[in-house]
């Protein structure tokens, strides 16, 4: 299992149950949380006993899960990144996810960690293609992916628990393949 990643600026690790209350804190922002709950806070009863216990390293899925992230120089938590296989998708087609403190927004850190991920997808793990998925509306999110080397690939309407503004517009799908993936580290 891919324990540790890092990048030029972020170290990404397993997560432990004593990260708990970093993620209640996470999903206590409403402006973190907008697009997923609509600024609901995720209870710290749910994240004890649903969020974390799902977030935390399982053998089975060698290489593949969640990994907090700390910025190096000062070793501060301020998010996470996902790469899971999804239950509906083939096992070679896993998902990137992300979900950073408002104050890393903006700094290219969701690029850098989706980089590094997408590339232990494919360097290590034998992923085929890499997909994500956000809101129509997330512009800040769509272009993390894109920036990450992603393209949109289809728009679709998910249904979710939660009505957020914008959700009528749908959803989009973001992938890269393995192709795409290496001409992409050819020309770089």
């Amino acid at each position: 299992m891919h324990d540790d990643l890092e990048t030029h600026r972020l170290k990404l690790r397993r997560f432990t149950t004593a990260d708990v209350e970093k993620l209640v804190e996470l999903d206590g922002d409403p402006e973190v949380t907008h697009f997923v709950t609509n600024g609901a806070p995720t209870s710290r009863e749910e994240m004890v006993q649903r969020v974390l216990p799902a977030m935390l390293p399982d053998p089975s899925e060698a290489g593949y899960g969640f990994w907090a992230v700390t910025e190096k120089q000062s070793g501060e938590f301020i998010g996470w990144f996902h790469l899971i296989p999804r239950a509906e998708r083939d096992p070679g087609e896993p998902e990137l996810g992300y979900r950073l403190r408002r104050h890393a927004w903006g700094k290219g850190y969701a690029t850098e960690g989706s980089r590094a991920l997408i590339d232990l997808a494919f360097a290590q793990l034998g992923a085929r293609e890499v997909v994500a998925e956000t809101m129509a509306v997330h512009t800040a999110s769509r272009r993390v992916m894109e920036k990450a080397g992603m393209r949109c690939v289809r728009t679709f309407h998910a249904d979710w628990p939660v009505s957020i503004p914008g959700d009528e517009l749908g959803d989009v799908e973001y992938a890269i393949t393995r192709e795409e993936w290496e001409a992409q580290r050819r020309t770089a």
